[in-house]
């Protein structure tokens, strides 16, 4: 099982962390490795080499066939089920990365940097690319997205990636986060919501 994740996904959230910087033309990939999986709400605890770390929540797509180049047309096969996840961010060692040049696994990638919250079907909605997801820490909402705001759908996503990866069942796809990151400490209750029903739900240590 692999982790794929999409950066600089929401124009807003592109303004937010990179104003500066063109919006990009072609999906921004990354990746997580499996260790990186968060899930059955067990506690997320602040890694003691960042002295940020932020939330950044997502729509996750659950991978269920094998596939390879896949045309954009075809890709809305090659899953079955979604979810609300977060992608936990060393936001301190990001800016000191992309300074130096350097890759992003090591403020994206380590260890319950994936947050993961119980896959729903995807036929129970009319449409992946018009759906409402949020954020709540601690009663308040602090995130919330649309997918329909996303630069690449979701079925663009699948057919770029499986260009260079081989897509394998229970693969997971995080689509990118919309405005709103921002950082967690510790004691902080973090439930996540899709279409109104709650899907994660856990606390930071």
């Amino acid at each position: 099982m692999k982790i794929i994740a999409v950066g600089m996904n929401y124009v807003a959230h592109c303004h937010e962390l990179h104003a500066d910087e063109n919006l990009p033309e072609e999906p921004v990939i990354f990746m997580k490795p499996d260790s990186a999986l968060l899930k059955d709400s067990k506690p997320f605890f602040i890694p003691d080499f960042s002295q940020q770390v932020d939330y950044e929540t997502e729509l996750v797509v659950r991978i269920n066939r094998l596939g390879k180049n896949i045309a954009p047309r075809f890709a809305s096969r090659y899953y079955d089920a979604v979810t609300v996840g977060i992608d936990f961010t060393a936001r301190d060692l990001q800016r000191q990365f992309r300074e130096e040049g350097k890759p992003w696994e090591l403020c994206k990638g380590f260890d319950s940097s994936a947050a993961i919250g119980d896959f729903v079907p995807v036929d129970r909605f009319k449409d992946i690319q018009n759906l409402n997801f949020h954020l709540d820490i601690d009663g308040k909402t602090v995130q919330r997205g649309n997918t329909a705001d996303m630069l690449f759908k979701v079925d663009e996503i699948i057919a770029y990636v499986s260009r260079f990866f081989t897509l394998k069942i229970g693969d997971l796809l995080y689509t990118g986060t919309p405005v709103g990151v921002g950082p967690v400490s510790i004691g902080q209750h973090l439930q996540g919501y899709l279409e109104g029903e709650k899907l994660l739900d856990f606390y930071v240590r």
